[in-house]
């Protein structure tokens, strides 16, 4: 979908469908692309947090990266997915690479910042596998930045629906099981963590982190995590 975007073609759609059958077009991918004068404004707010060595996580086209290295700023971007990456490359990420957020580790080296923007806390995956990429990411970073949507912000009754389902099972109540479709292909089914500031405050707690600063927007807000000394 971004490859076609960036060659051209205008009327792109992603299909999100989630596991209860619900699917949505959302919008194209002209996002992924967005110089920052359009990003949203919890967004432009949290650059002011960025510093240092940064990795940028699902970089996407690399509208992070991008931003970041007119800054000054030295960026190790990630993504799952080669055409994401062939197109952050052609539009000058210098340092872009295919990597899976789960496999990020100290073959890296060190950072003083983790952006995860678009959203992309969401790669959390849920309660379990985010405390574990937290603790993961203490050793190697001093600030997690990270855009995520408050999902009790919301009157849609499916949506509700799934959040009701969610906690019958033991879930997170925005813990998504979705894939993403575009023409004839589709992602593997994946997990999606939405979580409001009240339980990324609970969640975080003894892995490393803290939440330093809350920037708030509705429903997509930016946190701001800082690490926390460990003996």
């Amino acid at each position: 979908m971004i490859l076609a975007y960036d060659g051209g073609q205008r009327r792109v759609r992603e299909i999100v469908e989630s596991d209860d059958g619900f699917i949505e077009a959302a919008g194209g991918p002209g996002n992924y692309f967005a110089p920052v004068r359009r990003w949203l404004s919890a967004e432009r707010q949290g650059l002011r947090f960025v510093h240092g060595r940064v990795l940028d996580v699902g970089c996407g086209a690399g509208r992070v990266a991008l931003e970041l290295q007119a800054r000054g700023r030295e960026v190790v971007a990630i993504d799952v997915s080669p055409g994401a990456v062939q197109v952050a490359r052609r539009r000058g990420v210098r340092d872009v690479r295919v990597l899976p957020f789960e496999d990020v580790g100290a073959q890296l080296g060190g950072f003083d910042m983790v952006v995860m923007y678009g959203n992309n806390f969401g790669l959390f995956d849920g309660e379990a596998q985010a405390r574990r990429l937290l603790r993961r990411l203490h050793p190697l970073a001093q600030r997690i930045v990270a855009s995520t949507i408050n999902p009790y912000q919301t009157r849609e009754a499916a949506h509700l629906a799934y959040q009701a389902r969610n906690r019958s099972r033991g879930r997170m109540a925005g813990q998504l099981r979705l894939r993403v479709r575009y023409r004839e292909f589709a992602s593997p089914w994946f997990d999606y963590l939405l979580v409001s500031p009240e339980e990324l405050q609970t969640l975080v707690r003894g892995t490393g982190w803290h939440v330093h600063r809350i920037i708030e927007g509705e429903p997509v807000y930016v946190a701001v995590l800082d690490r926390s000394p460990q003996s």
